[in-house]
């Protein structure tokens, strides 16, 4: 009795602990959701001290999808998370698989290059100068070529291509397939697990891309949403300025419901991706992991 009233009690603890950092992650984003849905006048007047607004309204989006800058950035970062997503799968797979292949000549040379690019990370000024040298200042390719693929998901891949039967080639092969033929056709259908959780990795990077964006672009015309976002969020100059004042004193907004509603903006698209990929994602994290 006495370690059955401590083991509820260590339980109960547990579990109130949970509940309160799950509260305190949780209110801050339904707080910006909620105010994102308030009217301005209703903000104006409580000074955004409510939980629920009086009216739901989507004014504060319909504003804030006017403006030709926020749709600008919000194309930048759709065009970056599709054509990025695909061209870094394309290459990430191929790449994977032809290093899987013992047939393939200095297939350790290139093992040990990827290996290295794994364990030393050459700063920020390196790959600088080759964005620069290769004239993608100011392009949209900057944030896509040169972040391709990553050298652990080549070699997660590679595992899980290791682990495919060689006679599912042998058999293909005496069918007539030549060597894309059968990456094609037998390779990418049973990829499709792991291609979708480094689909998803990959799609979330491209959407949140900053850092690089603020290196290479200057173009405030080129600027991804998590840019234009952050230069909304705090009131910092740019060469865009003050772009939540801009959009506000456009559409005559109360600055703060803009702010939140970009957020949510930006934030929900990445999220709805998730539930599509959700039945191929549980198998596709364990790509890798055992070996038989």
């Amino acid at each position: 009795m006495t370690k059955s009233i401590k083991g509820m009690t260590f339980d109960f603890t547990i579990t109130a602990i949970l509940i309160f950092i799950g509260l305190i992650t949780i209110v801050p984003f339904l707080y910006i959701v909620v105010v994102s849905f308030a009217t301005p006048s209703e903000y104006i007047q409580k000074a955004g001290a409510f939980i629920f607004p009086s009216k739901w309204t989507l004014i504060n989006y319909q504003y804030l999808l006017s403006t030709g800058a926020f749709v600008k950035a919000g194309g930048n970062s759709a065009f970056l998370a599709i054509v990025g997503t695909l061209l870094s799968l394309a290459v990430t797979s191929s790449f994977a698989y032809s290093l899987s292949r013992k047939r393939l000549r200095g297939r350790k040379t290139l093992l040990m290059l990827v290996l290295i690019s794994i364990l030393f990370n050459p700063g920020i000024i390196p790959p600088y100068l080759v964005v620069k040298s290769l004239g993608m200042i100011n392009s949209i390719w900057s944030l896509i070529i040169p972040a391709l693929t990553s050298g652990w998901y080549i070699f997660l891949m590679k595992s899980f291509y290791d682990s495919i039967p060689a006679g599912l080639e042998e058999a293909a092969s005496i069918d007539g397939c030549n060597d894309i033929g059968i990456w094609v056709k037998i390779i990418l259908p049973l990829s499709l697990p792991s291609l979708a959780a480094f689909g998803l990795f990959y799609a979330v990077s491209y959407w949140n891309v900053f850092f690089n964006a603020i290196l290479y672009i200057n173009d405030f015309n080129k600027w991804p949403l998590q840019v234009l976002l952050q230069n909304m969020l705090i009131d910092s100059s740019t060469s865009g300025g003050d772009l939540a004042n801009q959009i506000a004193s456009e559409q005559e907004m109360p600055k703060e419901t803009l702010k939140m509603a970009a957020v949510v903006v930006a934030t929900v698209p990445i999220i709805l991706v998730y539930p599509f990929l959700q039945k191929h994602f549980a198998k596709g994290v364990m790509v890798g992991s055992v070996k038989e």
